[in-house]
């Protein structure tokens, strides 16, 4: 039997390849992810809830049928974890919050969970994330702290928390989480691991929603475009998902992408928000120069954000937030995590018709400006957070529910304008906390953003070994 450390090392096309060389079994490697959850658990708190029976039971189906050499996808038998507030069957979905601890269990699989179960992935269970998704924080009132495995005193970011961990800690090589600010590229930076956060459509979920979607948070971008083969195809629940196309994503990373006179857009400084910092700053910049030394034509550009289009989002999202909570009878209302309670009542529960649709406006000005500053380049490069991870216990790096989100500027603006945009970790700080830069293409090039993730991984500097938790 192989050690458990070095199994949890291996990614996912690398699982798939030793399933159909009969070098590895999935039941013995679902069994060491489940001893690596146990054993790093109790310090990180990534996990909603663990499907042990369920995952060995789907384990043994894999096994059997890789033995007679009839595996359902090239993923069957590898396991995964899926953010809380993607439906499972017969799994709650608490949205992060203790206002819904008597939330009953789901009576049907989301178009993600729904395409991973029908391809035989292990489904090990839920990860954490903060009260309905409205923090990029590890922070919720029903999950607890969730925290960075690099130093477990740190923040992970949010909201797709629980993954972020899981990913950098090996509880599996495949995770998913969901985006609608920022949400699976924030937690990646902030755990050194990859995430793209498709364009709109390109991976159907249900319910849709505004800037919502579904991606893929693994260990390095193969395993993502592993991921993406299943997760893209087609669902007719959801109403916004783009018409289907059969792209083969992780054979198109074996082609190299030619950056000779690729235009680039480097983007040092949102100038809003949070400043940036002089090691964040410094990593993007690194990574820009890395491409201009391969041959692309590196521009910087000027930020395209205005502090009145960030407030005007933020006020979009109180507005959307307030109507869900004002709907919870008093005693629910007070289980939700207080900074969430300020942070979408102080100002949204006095606004006006007029404020709402001003508010909206600010999202359709976004997604104007945002497409507009994107097209005349191939693909755009930037830090994905202006800060390193922050304290572990607070709701956000400011503590403010006045300035909830003013660390979200660069990520934001791809939410609205549809873009897909991936976190690459490209180094770490002075003190050992992972640092990565974001990759954004133009609308529907999602594999172009991962082809040039894959380039800037190959380029990056020598990267620090996983960390062992426990």
């Amino acid at each position: 039997m192989r050690s458990m450390a070095a199994m949890h090392e291996l990614d996912a096309v690398q699982v798939a390849a030793q399933y159909s060389s009969a070098a590895l079994s999935p039941v013995e490697f679902t069994r060491a992810c489940l001893e690596r959850i146990d054993a790093c658990e109790p310090r990180l708190n990534a996990m909603y809830c663990v499907d042990r029976d369920g995952a060995l039971e789907s384990a043994k189906a894999a096994e059997t049928r890789w033995r007679a050499k009839r595996p359902l996808s090239p993923l069957d038998g590898v396991p995964v974890t899926i953010k809380e507030n993607i439906y499972t069957k017969g799994d709650p979905a608490p949205i992060g919050t203790r206002a819904n601890d008597d939330a009953a269990p789901q009576l049907a699989d989301a178009p993600p969970a729904a395409r991973l179960r029908e391809a035989g992935c292990v489904i090990l269970g839920k990860t954490t994330m903060p009260d309905f998704g409205m923090l990029s924080s590890g922070l919720s009132s029903i999950h607890g702290i969730t925290r960075n495995p690099w130093n477990t005193a740190r923040n992970t970011s949010g909201s797709s928390s629980g993954a972020g961990a899981a990913a950098a800690a090996g509880y599996a090589p495949l995770h998913l989480g969901t985006d609608i600010g920022g949400s699976v590229r924030l937690p990646a930076t902030h755990c050194g691991i990859f995430a793209l956060k498709p364009s709109l459509g390109r991976v159907p979920v249900y319910p849709p929603y505004i800037g919502r979607v579904t991606g893929p948070m693994t260990r390095n971008v193969s395993a993502a475009a592993s991921l993406m083969n299943l997760l893209s195809r087609p669902d007719a629940r959801d109403h916004m998902s783009l018409p289907f196309e059969n792209i083969d994503f992780l054979k198109g990373l074996e082609k190299n992408l030619n950056l000779k006179n690729l235009k680039i857009g480097f983007l040092p400084d949102m100038k809003v928000g949070l400043p940036v910092n002089a090691e964040v700053a410094a990593a993007a910049a690194a990574a820009s120069k890395a491409l201009a030394g391969a041959g692309a034509i590196v521009e910087q550009m000027p930020s395209f954000l205005t502090e009145e289009l960030v407030d005007g989002m933020c006020r979009f999202f109180e507005a959307r937030s307030y109507n869900d909570y004002a709907q919870l009878p008093p005693a629910k209302q007070a289980k939700v995590l207080p900074f969430i309670a300020e942070w979408t009542s102080w100002r949204a529960k006095n606004f006006s018709g007029t404020d709402v649709m001003a508010a909206y406006n600010a999202y359709v000005a976004l997604r104007d400006v945002t497409v507009r500053a994107c097209q005349p380049y191939d693909f755009v490069v930037s830090p994905t957070s202006p800060i390193l991870p922050y304290e572990a216990e607070l709701p956000s790096p400011n503590n403010d529910p006045h300035h909830a989100l003013p660390h979200i500027a660069f990520t934001l603006p791809y939410n609205m304008s549809e873009q897909p945009a991936a976190s690459l970790n490209w180094t770490f700080s002075k003190d050992g906390l992972p640092i990565g830069i974001q990759v954004i293409g133009r609308r529907f090039d999602d594999l172009g953003v991962l082809r040039l993730s894959r380039a800037l991984e190959q380029m990056r500097p020598a990267q620090k070994a996983w960390p062992e938790v426990s």
